[in-house]
């Protein structure tokens, strides 16, 4: 089965989700919500992850999380099965708590966290599980706000520094903000490859990244994210050299080239052919 691709580097910015098994909850009461914000606080200590935005909802949570260390995979690791242990021994389940594997977005942090903060906050809005973000105590909304006292686990600085130098203004900047996009459709939905987040010369640096990724195990969509066009391939080659490129580095299918440039597919395929016998 094909698994979800992990880009890791230091810095790396990522809004993570993760699901109940089957859509079950992984949270009965706030007892285990408490639980799992001071599992959290532990990852959070050993891994120096920095923690921006999160929501705890009832089976599944949001967290937008940075890490100065590159070290998602083995953080969230942590994270998920030490809470799974929890939560099984205080409820006297076993098996797994999570569905598969958490759900990471690569995300730009200049003009999009804001954006993604907003959107994990007002999840409980949405739900119709409260009417205003400020009446659900489980996000980083209240602390964020300035209603409530900040968790040690919790970093609001870089956020409310991007409304004002001031605490009390940019708080009050921050409410608003929040507040006008309540009805907002998720940023998430423009994600590239269904797992990146940000504008072109920020994709244009992940390719880089996602260039060094070979194990065919990943899903395709994901390994070729951030690929170029064919209008960029093709506009910096000759027609047999774009094709070579196109299918062999970048993975299009002949039928997408073959539409793109005119040509049946068996054409495509041949050119393609013959561009890697004279690379051996």
């Amino acid at each position: 089965m094909a698994r979800p691709l992990r880009i890791e580097y230091d810095g790396a910015l990522y809004h993570v989700t993760s699901r109940g098994n089957a859509g079950a909850a992984i949270f009965v009461d706030d007892k285990d919500r408490r639980r799992f914000l001071e599992t959290l606080t532990g990852v959070v200590d050993r891994y120096r992850f920095i923690i921006h935005a999160y929501c705890l909802m009832g089976n599944h949570y949001h967290l937008m999380v940075e890490t100065p260390q590159g070290n998602l995979s083995a953080g969230m690791r942590q994270l998920n099965g030490v809470y799974t242990q929890r939560f099984n021994l205080r409820h006297g389940n076993r098996g797994h708590l999570m569905q598969g594997r958490y759900k990471a977005f690569l995300v730009e942090k200049e003009g999009y966290l804001l954006e993604l903060s907003r959107y994990i906050v007002t999840n409980p809005v949405r739900a119709g599980m409260v009417s205003s973000p400020q009446q659900w105590p489980w996000s980083s909304y209240r602390a964020t706000a300035g209603i409530q006292k900040e968790g040690e686990f919790l970093h609001t600085g870089w956020i409310l520094d991007a409304f004002s130098s001031s605490r009390v203004r940019a708080r009050r900047l921050y409410r608003a903000f929040v507040q006008e996009g309540i009805k907002e459709e998720s940023p998430l939905r423009g994600a590239r490859g269904g797992f990146i987040v940000g504008g072109e010369q920020f994709i244009v640096q992940v390719r880089g990244l996602l260039e060094e990724v070979s194990d065919k195990e990943v899903v395709r969509n994901q390994r070729y994210a951030a690929r170029p066009s064919l209008e960029q391939i093709f506009a910096g080659t000759g027609r047999d050299a774009g094709i070579s490129e196109a299918v062999h580095k970048w993975g299009y299918k002949l039928k997408e080239i073959g539409g793109f440039l005119g040509l049946h597919y068996s054409r495509v395929s041949k050119i393609a052919s013959i561009k890697a016998k004279n690379k051996t």
